[in-house]
C-alpha cells in the first residue's frame, strides 16, 4: 500500500529537478520558470506568476465560478456563510481596488490584525493580488507585540477589525493598535478598520478609515489585474517567537510556495477541486496561511474557516458538527483541541451522536500527539488519524503517512515518513548520523524543498544560523529518532532533552507515558534545576472530566513513569493542574512552566491563550513557601 509513496520519495530524492518540475506544471505561470532549482535563485527561477490568479482566476476561467470556495463557520455569532469562487475573486479584487486606492502596490508591506472572518482572507488575496506583502499578526496580540512587527515590516497600510470574539470574550482589537502605533517608531500611513456588529470601533484623525467606506468610495474603480511577481519575490512574511524576544520574520517567497501547497493537498491530504477541507486553525499562524487559505484555493477545493472554540462554542460536538455539516473530506487540527474535546466529553457522547459525515481521515500538528490522544480519536472516531510535523520555516508538512499516496502506515508516537521533497537525519552533538532508534537531533538535508524559507526579513544573519551547526543540513531545534522501520519520531525540542545526573532524557517520551494514565487529559514534563543532579523532571498533568478529585493521580503518574524507565527518571514530582499555559495554537510554553518551578521571574507571553493559568501554576508550585 505504500509503493506510490515509496516511488514518489525516491524520485523527489534522486531527480529532485525532475520531480518538482512536473508539480510545477499544476500551475499557471505567466513566465515559466527557466530552470526547476538554482543555487543562487532558488526553486523556478526566471518564473513569474500571481497567487491570487492561480487560487481564484483561472478556477472562474475554467467554469468553476459557482462552485463554493470559503465556508465561514462561526458559531460565536451563530451565522454560516457560503462564498463562491466569482463572488471571492470580486471580494479579493474590490478590496485590492481599495488597497491600491492607498497607494500600496508591488513590494509594499501591510499588516492584518484581523480575526477569522471572510474578510481577513479577502486582504491576503487582494494584497497577492497587487504584488504586496501582507503579514498577518494574530488577532489580539499584545500591542508591544504588534508594535515589533510594525517596526520590523514597515507596513504602509494596516487592516484591522473593530473586535475579535474569542470564545465568550469580545476582545476590543482598535486600542490595542492604536498603543500599538503609538510604541512603534515606524509610522503607518494608513489603518482600515472593519466595523464588526458586536463591538464598534472608534475612529480618530485622518489616518483611521471605515472600511466600509473605502469599499463604497472606490465601487467605481476597476479590480486591479493580478501582477506577475517573480519566483523569489516575497508572498508574506509570518513572524515567529525569536529566542531573544524579537520577532522572526519568515519569508515565504511566491513559486515555490504555490507548488509545495498545490502538490501537499493532492498528495497528502487527498484534496483536489470540490472537495471540501478543514483546518481548524487562525490565520493568524502558518497553517492558517498555508491550509485554510492558499492550499485548498490553489486546488479548487472547499475551505472552511471557523470562529469558535473545540470547547464553550457552544459544546464539544462543535467540530463533529461543523464536518458533519459541510460535508468536510479530510480534516486538520491541533492534538490540544482533541485533548480539549476528551476532557470535556471522554466517553465521545457528541461524536457518536453526530457522526463524522464523509470525513475519510483526521490529520494532527502542532506539537506531538501523544499516542494515547490518538488511540482514543480512532477508537472513537473509526478514521485513520494521522500525526505530521512541520514548522513555520518549512510551511508544509515534512512528515507524514501521505494519505494520498495510498500510505497508512502509522505508528503511533511517530510522525510518520519523510514527505517527498525531505531527506532527514538523526545528528550527533559532532554532526554524524546516529544508529536506528538511537535519539539525536532531527536535521534536513540542504536545500530544503520548495516552500520552505530561504530567509528572514531583514535579518539574513539569522537565517544562517538554522544551517550553521550541521554542514549541509537545516537544524529543526527538535530531537528525535528514526525507528528501524524508517518512522520518524520528533520528542520535543532538543532544549526539552534534560541531564540527569549524566542521563541524558527525552521529556516527550515521559510524556508519552504520563498521558497514557488512566485520568489524564493532557500533561507537559519540564526539566527544573537541581542542585544535586544537574537537573530533574517534572509534570504537570491536567486531569479528565470525572478525576478532577482523584488524589491518587499524582502518585499513579510518578508509578508510571517509574515503571516504564526505572529510577534512572527521577520523576518524582507531578502537579495536577486546572490547565497548562498555552498559545492560541495550542503549543504547551514550556519555558514558562520551567521558569515558574525554577523560581525564576516570569512574565504572562503575548501569545497566550488564558493569562489566568500562570499564576495559578505559580500558587500550586510554591504553595508552601512562607511569604
Amino acid at each position: 500500500m505504500s509503493e506510490a509513496y515509496n516511488r514518489a520519495w525516491q524520485a523527489s530524492i534522486a531527480d529532485p529537478q525532475t520531480f518538482w518540475g512536473t508539480a510545477a506544471k499544476a500551475l499557471d505561470w505567466t513566465t515559466q520558470p527557466s530552470a526547476t532549482f538554482d543555487e543562487a535563485e532558488g526553486w523556478f527561477p526566471g518564473g513569474t506568476l500571481n497567487t491570487c490568479a492561480n487560487c481564484l482566476d483561472r478556477h472562474v476561467a475554467a467554469g468553476r465560478g459557482d462552485a463554493v470556495a470559503l465556508i465561514h463557520d462561526s458559531p460565536v455569532t451563530d451565522t454560516v456563510r457560503r462564498i463562491t469562487y466569482a463572488e471571492l475573486l470580486e471580494e479579493a479584487g474590490r478590496t485590492a481596488a481599495m488597497l491600491a486606492a492607498l497607494g500600496v502596490g508591488k513590494g509594499d508591506r501591510v499588516i492584518l490584525y484581523m480575526p477569522m472572518i471572510p474578510e481577513t482572507v479577502f486582504a491576503m488575496l487582494a494584497c497577492a493580488r497587487l504584488g504586496a506583502i501582507h503579514s498577518v499578526v494574530f488577532g489580539g496580540f499584545a500591542p508591544l507585540e504588534l508594535a515589533k512587527r510594525i517596526d520590523d515590516a514597515t507596513p504602509k497600510v494596516l487592516l484591522t477589525a473593530s473586535c475579535g470574539i474569542e470564545g465568550a470574550r469580545t476582545i476590543a482589537y482598535k486600542p490595542m493598535v492604536d498603543e500599538a502605533l503609538t510604541l512603534a517608531h515606524h509610522q503607518v500611513e494608513r489603518v482600515v478598520v472593519f466595523q464588526r456588529d458586536r463591538l464598534h470601533a472608534d475612529l480618530a484623525g485622518s489616518r483611521d478609515i471605515d472600511w466600509d467606506h473605502l469599499r463604497a468610495a472606490t465601487a467605481a474603480d476597476p479590480a486591479p489585474a493580478p501582477v506577475p511577481v517573480t519566483s523569489a519575490d516575497p508572498l508574506y512574511i509570518l513572524y515567529t517567537s525569536g529566542t531573544t524576544g524579537t520577532p522572526k520574520g519568515v519569508v515565504r517567497e511566491s513559486g515555490g510556495h504555490a507548488v509545495a501547497l498545490a502538490w501537499s493537498m493532492r498528495n497528502i491530504y487527498g484534496i483536489n477541486a470540490g472537495d471540501v477541507f478543514w483546518a481548524a486553525s487562525d490565520v493568524g499562524w502558518v497553517v492558517g496561511h498555508s491550509y485554510i487559505v492558499y492550499a485548498p484555493l490553489l486546488v479548487g477545493a472547499t475551505t472552511v474557516l471557523f470562529e469558535g472554540k473545540p470547547v464553550g462554542t457552544p459544546d464539544p460536538g462543535t467540530f463533529w458538527r461543523v464536518i458533519a455539516r459541510h460535508g468536510v473530506k479530510t480534516f486538520f487540527t491541533a492534538p490540544t483541541a482533541i485533548r480539549a474535546i476528551r476532557k470535556e466529553d471522554p466517553d465521545a457522547t457528541f461524536l457518536r451522536e453526530i457522526g463524522t459525515g464523509q470525513c475519510q481521515a483526521v490529520f494532527l500538528a502542532g506539537e506531538r500527539a501523544d499516542p494515547d490522544t490518538i488511540g482514543w480519536l480512532e477508537d472513537k472516531s473509526g478514521l485513520p488519524v494521522i500525526d505530521h510535523w512541520w514548522q513555520t520555516e518549512l510551511g508544509w508538512p515534512a512528515i507524514a503517512s501521505c494519505f494520498a499516496l495510498c500510505d497508512l502506515r502509522r505508528k503511533r508516537g511517530s510522525a510518520g515518513f519523510p514527505v517527498p521533497g525531505y531527506a532527514f537525519a538523526i545528528l550527533d552533538e559532532g554532526g554524524q548520523p546516529v544508529p536506528a532508534g538511537q535519539s539525536g537531533a532531527v536535521a534536513i538535508k540542504a536545500p530544503l524543498a520548495p516552500g520552505a524559507f530561504r530567509t528572514l526579513w531583514n535579518n539574513p544573519a539569522g537565517y544562517t544560523k538554522n544551517f550553521a551547526t550541521f554542514d549541509g543540513y537545516y537544524e529543526t531545534g527538535d530531537a528525535g529518532f528514526i525507528d528501524d522501520e524508517g518512522f520518524v519520531h520528533i520528542m520535543g525540542r532538543t532544549d526539552d532533552i534534560i541531564n540527569v545526573a549524566g542521563h541524558r532524557l527525552s521529556t516527550g517520551q515521559m510524556e508519552q507515558i504520563v498521558a497514557s494514565v488512566d485520568g489524564v487529559a493532557e500533561c507537559a514534563v519540564i526539566g527544573a534545576d537541581d542542585a544535586i543532579k544537574g537537573m530533574t523532571p517534572i509534570a504537570f498533568v491536567v486531569p479528565r472530566a470525572g478525576f478532577d478529585v482523584d488524589d491518587t493521580l499524582e502518585l499513579r503518574v510518578v508509578a508510571a513513569v517509574r515503571a516504564e524507565l526505572g529510577a534512572v527518571a527521577a520523576l518524582k514530582t507531578a502537579y495536577v493542574a486546572a490547565g497548562l499555559p498555552k498559545t492560541r495554537s495550542g503549543k504547551i510554553l514550556r519555558n514558562l512552566l520551567r521558569k515558574i518551578v525554577n523560581g525564576e521571574e516570569w512574565t504572562t507571553p503575548p501569545t497566550i491563550d488564558d493569562p489566568l493559568v500562570p499564576a495559578a501554576l505559580h500558587a500550586l508550585v510554591h504553595r508552601h513557601e512562607v511569604a
